[in-house]
């Protein structure tokens, strides 16, 4: 019953996160601090999956504000 243009977004969202999950986020500094990789290829097929800038969501992974 949902519409496939609808079935397409829902299937994007839930390989984007699937995608999320296996982002490798490395700790520094004794856990204070980390970063992810701007090579790790799930975080492009995130940041592709949703159209979001890579270099932004890299930051913010790893800062709140």
């Amino acid at each position: 019953g949902v519409k496939e243009s609808h079935q397409m977004t829902i299937f994007r969202i839930i390989a984007a996160i699937l995608h999320l999950g296996n982002l490798e986020i490395q700790g520094e500094r004794d856990g204070e601090a980390c970063h992810v990789s701007s090579e790790d290829e799930h975080l492009s097929n995130f940041c592709g999956l949703l159209g979001v800038e890579h270099s932004q969501m890299q930051h913010w992974l790893c800062h709140c504000k």
